[in-house]
């Protein structure tokens, strides 16, 4: 077995050095890095913590090299992921093209497209959103109706994508199509990349019941795509569709466990607010709802990286139903109990009368409902777990 002690002090060493002292704080919304053409820094530390990660290749530690990752082990990976925790480093980039496009890409892309996205998304250059769930077609993922007709070098792109979250950021969109209209439903689906500066590409943002929009609708009117664009075989985008859920069900499970710098403890708000005594949380109920919560927590982390050690970089698989659907409960039942813990002060919306702090609990409380629904509903993910983990009857 290989020794990772010398590889812990020198990465321990390196981001010391190079982990600027701002990057080790807790990270407000309007910090987070997404990355992609029209980028913004509000801290110019997090342009200079993303260019030296990526230039490691430590944004995707795992990646091959000449994709821009940095070529570790699993084991090596996790090394730098408990570094990162134990200097309380923020993310130096959040991407979906990360998380979800990029694994597909590896296992059924072209080298074309591997060398002409990854990199990219590594280096944080490009921005990606995903075009799946339509207005006729959310859980029923395979009713999608959105068109791409060959014609010539190129797809004819027409159709309305809905709840695409952060579109009207995003530089480029993977999107599921129908390509054969006569075919089953399933077996008629497409996978084609889109660059959103395309013409007849436009998005109009969901105000959400939360006060915010990530969520957009999309919309192509007569899009011409590169046949180049299409991502494994035609009519078969329903083998890659589902291989890229079981990765937006992991990520999406992580919600509430990503690392984002140092948060404030649960304990530390009740003391705040519901009171102290004896250096503890006044109110008992109080206290055993922030242990159990913080138990669950731990448990579901180190349920994940037992997981992930036995997945050795491969795709999760169904299990990743489990964790989605535990994960985003898990994160609810969090906001459930801040509420409890910070009391009337986190019914705050606007005003003077409230911290920052406070005027994001009950937006925060409310975002966190749609973490059972988005990427599958809680409902979905039960059957999923019963009939393709648990092999239960219909």
């Amino acid at each position: 077995m290989q020794d990772l002690d010398p590889f812990r002090m020198q990465t321990r060493s390196w981001l010391e050095a190079n982990c600027p002292a701002s990057m080790r704080t807790p990270m407000p919304d309007d910090e987070i890095v997404w990355g992609g053409r029209r980028a913004s820094f509000k801290n110019p530390d997090a342009k200079l913590w993303l260019e030296r990660m990526a230039a490691r290749g430590w944004t995707v530690p795992t990646w091959p090299k000449e994709y821009g990752g940095g070529g570790l082990s699993p084991d090596a990976a996790r090394i730098l992921e408990e570094e990162l925790r134990r200097l309380d480093c923020r993310p130096p980039l959040q991407s979906f093209g990360i998380w979800m496009l990029a694994p597909v890409l590896l296992e059924f892309g072209t080298e074309e497209q591997k060398q002409m996205h990854l990199p990219k998304i590594a280096r944080g250059e490009i921005r990606w959103c995903q075009g799946y769930s339509e207005p006729e077609a959310g859980s029923d993922l395979a009713g999608l109706k959105t068109r791409a007709v060959p014609q010539g070098e190129h797809f004819l792109v027409n159709g309305h994508k809905v709840w695409t979250s952060y579109a009207n950021f995003a530089d480029w969109i993977f999107c599921l199509v129908r390509t054969d209209p006569m075919a089953k439903k399933h077996d008629g689906i497409s996978f084609i990349l889109i660059d959103m500066a395309d013409p007849g590409v436009r998005t109009r943002p969901i105000r959400l019941i939360s006060g915010a929009s990530p969520f957009c609708e999309t919309f192509f009117e007569n899009v011409r795509v590169p046949l180049g664009n299409l991502v494994g075989e035609l009519n078969q985008g329903w083998t890659i569709a589902k291989r890229l859920l079981e990765h937006e069900r992991k990520m999406i499970a992580s919600i509430g466990q990503r690392q984002r710098g140092a948060e404030r403890p649960l304990a530390d708000i009740a003391k705040a607010y519901a009171g102290a005594e004896d250096g503890r949380v006044a109110d008992q109920t109080l206290r055993e709802r922030i242990a159990q919560q913080e138990m669950d927590q731990r448990a579901f982390q180190l349920t994940q990286c037992r997981a992930a050690e036995e997945e050795k970089g491969g795709a999760p698989g169904p299990a990743s139903a489990m964790f989605k659907y535990y994960g985003t409960e898990l994160n609810k039942r969090k906001f459930e109990l801040l509420l409890a813990c910070a009391g009337t002060q986190a019914l705050g919306w606007e005003g003077d009368g409230f911290a920052a702090d406070e005027l994001r609990i009950a937006r925060e409380w409310l975002r966190s409902k749609a973490n059972s629904i988005e990427g599958g509903t809680s409902e979905i993910q039960l059957n999923i777990i019963a009939k393709r983990v648990l092999g239960l009857p219909d």
